[in-house]
């Protein structure tokens, strides 16, 4: 893991003006904190405090935490809202909205009761403001443009200022022009760590995070459009796709959480491959231990946080997903026919003739587009992408790979490649003779006559 950051010093000379209307302690006006900028799409090591009160930080998949200073013991963030151009894929690139150089923005961390002060500069085209979803707070800094505050103008910076009264997962986004701004990638993840022993907070080796977001990008092209209201093409956990989502690579027997919001237009049920887990916390706060229990597959509506917590006792490589069939895909137009079954025998030569980059779809399934080498537009991604050690995996979008080994060192999250399988532990071709088929004991024969045999309902008879 690497993180490329760049610091920028800005000065502004209206500093007291562009706060106006909202409550800042005097100190807070001499100077701002450094903006932080991340250019690197890589997942960035967590962020270890050495200020303010210790906890066990967070991992942000394909993400960073963002750094803050002490002021008189108020921790002090600075967020930069500003168009950004994110790296979806290898080779695909997106033109977003965002905060500090990238969408999703920095992950913010801080310890229940943390003094929390906020900068907020924005570098939009257009107002803006700051909701910090879930949180208790001052009515005046929930960040409701026009209801809580005047929205923040273009080139102005506003400071929000609150107490973290509560510890649990949460998000930040606008709540002024939300179709566009959010639509274009404007949201990140805040986790509020609790400052003792919780009894619903269990202490954990690996925690990570990541928003699931979607957009809509034409092959092609580079702008999302931001009036698609459900037909969506790309889908993304922080603004990545299968294979650019970094894999979660966690020690044999840690004890793992794994923190999810949603801000797409629809829920999400998320699959975990070869673990239970129990959901352990929403954005509401931790659940109670009794109306926990197993699952290996946990369903995220719109605007909810979900945390998922589990043993990693099962050594190897898991899938971790997305279970809606269409959102483990890449960019594909929603009006493709089903073509399964019809025979192209001789007619697909015609047509070449007509039209020579035609490829015959779906004859058989889809499956043969992740080996295909389809001819695509320069800024997007295949369909189907990414290999495993047996070939093609067929997948994208939401898909990761959660990777447990037993000699990866605590506080290690590099890739540690591919699976040593055991031997005799793959799936493999059966070469010997096919068993022969077999009636099921005490099944019922068919009908003698099932031609006599007709459906009735109620005063009707055969």
């Amino acid at each position: 893991m690497t993180q490329n950051m760049s610091s920028r010093r800005h000065f502004f000379a209206g500093a007291a003006a562009s706060v106006a209307g909202l409550v800042v302690a005097r100190s807070a006006l001499a100077a701002l904190p450094e903006p932080v900028t991340q250019t690197s799409a890589a997942t960035a090591a967590p962020r270890m405090p050495n200020t303010g009160r210790p906890y066990n930080p967070v991992v942000t998949l394909n993400g960073w935490t963002l750094p803050w200073r002490m002021n008189n013991g108020v921790k002090e963030f600075h967020l930069v809202a500003e168009p950004v151009v994110r790296e979806v894929a290898p080779g695909f690139v997106v033109n977003m909205w965002g905060y500090n150089g990238q969408s999703p923005g920095p992950t913010i961390e801080v310890v229940e009761g943390d003094r929390v002060r906020l900068f907020v500069t924005n570098k939009l085209p257009e107002p803006t403001t700051v909701h910090w979803h879930g949180q208790r707070l001052p009515a005046g800094m929930d960040g409701v443009a026009g209801l809580n505050q005047p929205s923040i103008p273009a080139g102005k910076t506003f400071v929000y200022e609150f107490d973290a009264r509560r510890p649990g997962t949460f998000m930040y986004h606008p709540h002024a022009d939300e179709m566009t701004q959010m639509a274009m990638g404007m949201h990140g993840f805040w986790v509020t760590h609790p400052k003792a022993k919780h009894p619903l907070i269990s202490e954990v080796d690996r925690d990570f995070c990541f928003l699931l977001n979607a957009f809509d990008v034409e092959p092609g092209s580079r702008t999302p459009k931001i009036n698609t209201m459900t037909d969506f093409n790309i889908w993304c956990w922080n603004s990545r796709i299968f294979p650019g989502i970094d894999t979660l690579n966690v020690r044999h027997g840690d004890r793992v959480r794994i923190r999810i919001g949603n801000l797409t237009m629809t829920n999400h049920p998320i699959h975990l491959h070869g673990h239970e887990f129990e959901v352990t916390g929403t954005d509401g706060g931790p659940t109670p231990v009794v109306s926990r229990w197993p699952e290996v597959t946990a369903d995220i509506a719109v605007g909810q946080m979900r945390q998922l917590e589990f043993i990693a006792d099962e050594e190897g490589d898991w899938a971790i997903h997305c279970h809606k069939s269409h959102h483990t895909m890449n960019a594909m137009g929603h009006d493709v026919p089903t073509m399964i079954g019809v025979d192209h025998r001789g007619l697909v030569g015609k047509i070449q003739k007509v039209v020579p980059d035609y490829m015959l779809m779906g004859e058989r399934g889809m499956y043969d587009m992740k080996e295909m080498e389809m001819p695509i537009p320069e800024n997007t991604a295949p369909m189907m992408t990414g290999h495993g050690q047996f070939g093609p995996i067929g997948m994208g979008g939401m898909l990761s790979v959660l990777k447990v080994r037993k000699d990866q060192k605590p506080g290690d999250y590099s890739d540690p490649g591919n699976y040593t399988f055991p031997p005799g532990t793959v799936a493999r071709e059966w070469t010997g003779a096919a068993p022969s088929a077999t009636r099921q004991a005490g099944a019922m024969p068919a009908p003698a006559n099932a031609s006599t045999v007709k459906r009735h309902g109620p005063g009707m008879t055969h």
